[in-house]
Order: C-alpha cells, then sequence, then structure tokens
C-alpha cells in the first residue's frame, strides 16, 4: 500500500555520477578523503563507463587531475585539444555513444592558484575568465561533449559559451549551471582528488553566501535567460529550501550536487557505527527528489542503484 501511494521515487536514471580522471594507465587509485570513491586512468574510466551504463545510469560528469606543471594562472592547460579532458571525452563517447557525457567547465584544476579564475592582485578578474571558459567550454563541445557543465560561478559566463556555441554550430550542446553553488565547507574531500584548494583566501568573492536565498534565485533566473537549459543547487543537503524554491519558479529542470563532505560525513558516521549507511543514504537521495529535483549529482549513485 505504501508503494501504491508514494509520492516520490528514485531510479537509476535520476543520476550524473561524477568521474575523477587522471593520466597513466591501469591507475584506480582511492581518495583517502572519499572511502570507496577512485580516480581512474583514462582505460580504466572508460570501462567505468561502460559499467555504469550497463547499470542504467544516463550520465556522467567528468573533472581531471592536472599534473602541477602544466598550471598557470591563464588556464592554456584547459585548452590544449589533447588535453586529459578533450581525450576523455573523446573516447568516453566512442566507447559509450549513449552515455550523456557532461564536462566541468572552470579553471581551478589548471590554476597555479587553485582558484576558478584568472589571477591579478589577488583578485579573480571576471571578464577575463570566462573569455578563457568560453573557449574551454567550446573545446569540450568540438570533441563531443553532451553538456557543459560551468562551475565557477563568473557572472555572464552562461551568456558567453551559449553565444559561442550558437556560433559555431553546437546548438545541441547542452548547459547545466551552477546556478546556486555556495561558497561551503563541504568541499574538502572534492578539493583533495583534484589537488584544487586554492592558495590564497577562500571563494567567497564569487562562489554565494550561504546566508542568502533570494540570491538564488535571481542566479538562476539571470542563467536561464542566458541560455542554461538546466539550473544546478550545491551543496545539497544543506540547501533543500533552494531546490524547492527554485522548482516553484523555474520551468527548466534542477540539478543537486551532493557534494564530497556530504559522501565523506556519511561514509564516517557510518564506520562508526552510529548510522546505517544504506538508509541514509536512501533517505537523503529521496530528499532530493521531494524538494524537486530532476537531476542528482551524486558519488552514492553506483550504490544507491545497487538496493533500487
Amino acid at each position: 500500500m505504501r508503494d501504491l501511494v508514494r509520492e516520490t521515487t528514485l531510479s537509476a536514471h535520476d543520476f550524473i555520477v561524477p568521474l575523477f580522471i587522471v593520466e597513466g594507465s591501469k591507475i584506480k587509485s582511492e581518495i583517502s578523503s572519499m572511502p570507496d570513491y577512485y580516480r581512474f586512468s583514462l582505460d580504466l574510466a572508460i570501462a567505468e563507463a561502460k559499467r555504469l551504463y550497463d547499470l542504467g545510469v544516463k550520465g556522467v560528469l567528468l573533472f581531471v587531475k592536472v599534473d602541477d606543471s602544466l598550471k598557470d594562472n591563464t588556464g592554456a592547460a584547459a585548452l590544449n585539444t589533447d588535453g586529459l579532458m578533450q581525450r576523455s571525452i573523446c573516447a568516453i563517447k566512442k566507447a559509450v555513444p549513449e552515455l550523456v557525457v557532461a564536462t566541468d567547465v572552470a579553471l581551478d584544476p589548471f590554476s597555479s592558484y587553485g582558484h576558478d579564475g584568472i589571477v591579478k592582485d589577488n583578485k579573480i578578474l571576471n571578464d577575463a575568465t570566462v573569455a578563457i571558459l568560453t573557449k574551454m567550454a567550446l573545446s569540450h563541445a568540438e570533441c563531443g561533449a553532451d553538456m557543459v557543465a560551468p562551475s565557477d560561478m563568473m557572472d555572464g559566463r552562461v551568456l558567453a559559451i551559449r553565444q559561442a556555441f550558437e556560433k559555431a554550430g553546437y546548438v545541441d550542446t547542452a548547459i547545466m549551471s551552477y546556478s546556486a553553488k555556495y561558497a561551503s565547507g563541504f568541499y574538502g574531500p572534492f578539493r583533495d582528488a583534484l589537488d584544487s584548494a586554492p592558495g590564497f583566501g577562500d571563494k567567497k568573492t564569487y562562489q554565494m553566501d550561504v546566508a542568502n536565498r533570494k540570491e538564488a534565485r535571481i542566479e538562476a533566473a539571470r542563467d536561464i535567460e542566458e541560455g542554461a537549459d538546466i539550473v544546478m543547487v550545491k551543496p545539497g543537503m544543506a540547501y533543500l529550501d533552494i531546490v524547492r524554491d527554485l522548482a516553484n519558479e523555474v520551468q527548466v529542470p534542477i540539478a543537486v550536487y551532493q557534494v564530497s563532505g556530504e559522501y565523506a560525513m556519511l561514509k564516517a558516521a557510518a564506520e562508526k557505527g552510529w548510522l546505517d549507511h544504506d538508509t541514509v543514504m536512501l533517505e537523503q537521495l529521496m530528499a532530493f527528489k521531494r524538494a524537486g529535483a530532476s537531476i542528482i549529482v551524486s558519488y552514492h549513485a553506483e550504490h544507491a542503484i545497487s538496493l533500487l
């Protein structure tokens, strides 16, 4: 009877799975602050993408770990047509054509400062960064990305990317914008995974104030007007009010990112025996859907699907 009248459901089709990719071959290295989650070399990332698709996953979100020798303050490595991201897009799309391949668009993995933008006098240059991000997104589209996900929070980048796509003929390449990305303390393990922690200061000049709610609606509306196909809220559990606000107000799909800190907290509590891991995990995931999210980006996705 409970199943018959259930208002909210979860399925494998709800998830996008983050994939961390590194140079090399036959590498599968566990991320110390994210138990049971791994960085893969491209050969194993391809196999992982095939396996996820066979489980029913419809999309992956690619992140690359860049060697320090390639990092600078211009994002030059992000534009390399033979770069790790570009090669990964091409290879995964070739191996699993029906899998939606989304890509992270931000400079922090490529920045010698660990920031999402170009730095001058300890400040982030918005417009100069947008110009680089646009070229970066275009290079991903050229490699076959189905969707780009600008996570940088620079003003105006969605419009610039959309215009570049239209001009180049990539009219079917979607934009999933990190519209409400908060300057959160939950990102620590992710920065370990990509070695992308800021080298000075923090990201509060471009990520959103955790105290603000109305601002999220303004940012999402602006991104939609500029051409975003999907808007994202990040992090997840502490921002369910924002997910619901957007669900009430916008007509495009909403994604939510259950971030690395949320993942690691549950793993740690379960290891201590303080929580039942699977029960709490599914409760959290259900909460995202109940709040109004269409898409959940989660490190728990594969395990959740096995339970579902």
